[in-house]
């Protein structure tokens, strides 16, 4: 099985050509994979980490700032989205009952962005429910931040 692993890891790293392009993988995917679309950038990080220990913490930053930075985009599609709604439709109590958590807890919720699934649009509908934009973005690199250091932790000690 460790055999099986290190050679799709070789593969994954001639692949994605990550110890020549590294960092700059890191962040694009990174960035992209907080967007909506269905991606995941902790193997990115993981490989290059695991093909350069010495970038670590780099790799940690980087990834966090792209992944925040994501989530920042996401806020503001949700943003515009919830403007371009209502222009087009007035809302309706059950609307304002479907955010209500989400407005009660505030910026706070977007601690939770580091979630699978969940995360992305949950910074979508911090947009759209015009939570304040920096508060949430923090949040969001705190979140962001610890997930990068632990999943990586975590998987370097599983390949080593």
């Amino acid at each position: 099985m460790e055999a099986w692993l290190q050679h799709m890891i070789h593969l994954m790293l001639e692949t994605l050509a990550l110890p020549q392009v590294g960092l700059g993988a890191v962040f694009v995917v990174a960035l992209i994979s907080a967007t909506l679309l269905p991606l995941g950038s902790e193997p990115v990080v993981l490989l290059l980490v695991n093909a350069r220990p010495d970038l670590f913490w780099p790799a940690i930053l980087v990834a966090t700032v792209g992944n925040t930075l994501g989530g920042a985009i996401t806020w503001w599609m949700g943003y515009g989205a919830e403007r371009a709604y209502e222009a087009a439709v007035h809302h309706t109590p059950r609307d304002q009952r479907m955010l209500g958590w989400l407005r009660r807890f505030g910026a706070k919720t977007c601690l939770l962005s580091w979630l699978p699934i969940v995360g992305d649009p949950l910074c979508a509908l911090a947009g759209w429910s015009r939570l304040p934009f920096w508060p949430c973005v923090g949040y969001m690199a705190v979140g962001k931040f610890i997930r990068y250091v632990l999943m990586t932790a975590i998987g370097m000690a599983v390949l080593h």
